[in-house]
């Protein structure tokens, strides 16, 4: 999806110079601005695109303006996978976060990709910015899709089929056939009705899942899951004992096939572990920052023989890698937004403000004086009726 060869006869031409934008600043804990930010000019091979719409990760994102991401006060070290004392691998001011970017590229030098076309990338909370496609990952926006909806395509939307993707590994290992091959005629629950809970929801339902069920804490976001199609239940009441006595597959074998553990918090992977029958797997795709106490590993994880598998983006599955790349997840992306695209615009992004509001609304979400389920940045505020 960044090899278009077949866009060798559209127009491509020399650079218009450096053009002055803006970017998001996270200046320390709680501090947001915006910043000037001077695009370089475009290079052979290169091309420019002007942001229309940017989303907001209630997740990732946050941490940084809260203060409790892991990069913020610890080395991570690549070759041997942790995190170690030493100088912190990030720190302020932060610049560049963001992973849901759709713009118009209005200037290009590349046949990669013709001037006019709305691509999906992940460049940060910016106005624009200068891409190199051999470098830069983006992805051409089919013209049938609402353009604020391509926020998922890029990135969001593929950490979500990889859940399903691990899922579908778990049964078949190296022989997954489609993306639904671990939730199709299964009994799904999915822990967390944010902006990940939510899409992996909409992947199962879309499917063919036996049953969906979102479990959360929040009564506004489980009425989002309902709206979406889902079944829905608190966390404070019990779901556990209720799905058990729901889903039975056989004597002393009740409870859900597989469960998405897409909630960052310990009691939710608790819950999740509850949840599942003997030998089941919760696929796990939240992001922590806090310690693990509430998580029992005594109790169901060992007794039932249970499964945890890590869903991360920068990994699929073992043996998998060559057929299901990032760019087939984004098209399994463009798929569910074109089945399921109007549900996902009307319930799930909640909150559309300009560029020039972005410090106080990342503020505001942080300290919870706000709340949305996905917000996004847009140029296009009036047009979406924002």
């Amino acid at each position: 999806m960044g090899d278009h060869g077949g866009h060798a006869d559209r127009a491509y031409g020399t650079s218009m110079g450096p053009v002055m934008g803006a970017m998001l600043s996270i200046e320390a804990p709680g501090e947001v601005t915006l910043v000037e930010d001077k695009l370089v000019e475009v290079p052979d091979g290169g091309f420019r695109v002007e942001t229309g719409h940017s989303g907001i990760s209630a997740g990732t994102e946050l941490t940084y303006v809260k203060g409790d991401n892991p990069y913020l006060t610890s080395t991570w070290d690549p070759a041997l996978g942790l995190f170690r004392q030493g100088t912190p691998s990030v720190a302020y001011p932060v610049r560049g976060i963001g992973y849901m970017q759709v713009g118009t590229v209005v200037e290009t030098r590349t046949r990669a990709v013709r001037e006019g076309a709305t691509v999906a990338m992940a460049y940060g909370h910016r106005t624009g910015y200068v891409a190199d496609p051999l470098q830069d990952r983006f992805v051409e926006l089919p013209d049938d899709l609402n353009p604020m909806l391509g926020i998922y395509v890029a990135h969001m939307g593929p950490i979500c089929a990889n859940g399903l993707l691990h899922a579908a590994a778990d049964l078949h290992g190296p022989n997954v056939r489609e993306l639904g091959d671990g939730v199709r005629g299964r009994r799904v629950v999915v822990m967390g009705a944010g902006v990940v809970g939510l899409l992996t929801a909409s992947f199962a339902l879309s499917y063919d899942a036996a049953e969906v069920v979102v479990v959360d804490e929040t009564p506004d976001r489980l009425a989002v899951a309902a709206a979406l199609g889902a079944n829905v239940l608190a966390a404070d009441e019990d779901p556990a004992v209720e799905l058990k006595r729901r889903w039975r597959h056989g004597p002393n074998d009740r409870g859900a096939d597989v469960v998405f553990q897409c909630r960052g918090q310990a009691r939710a992977l608790a819950l999740a572990l509850k949840l599942l029958r003997p030998q089941g797997t919760a696929i796990d795709l939240a992001f922590y920052t806090k310690g693990a106490d509430e998580v029992r590993l005594g109790e169901e994880f060992h007794h039932n023989g249970l499964s945890l598998r890590c869903a991360q983006i920068g990994r699929v599955p073992r043996g998998l890698a060559h057929a299901w790349d990032r760019e087939r997840l984004s098209h399994e992306t463009i798929g569910l937004l074109r089945q399921r695209g109007d549900l996902l615009r009307r319930h799930v992004i909640t909150e559309v403000a300009g560029f020039a509001e972005a410090p106080r609304l990342l503020a505001d979400l942080a300290s919870r004086r706000r709340h949305a389920v996905q917000a996004v940045l847009s140029h296009h505020v009036e047009d979406e009726g924002g």
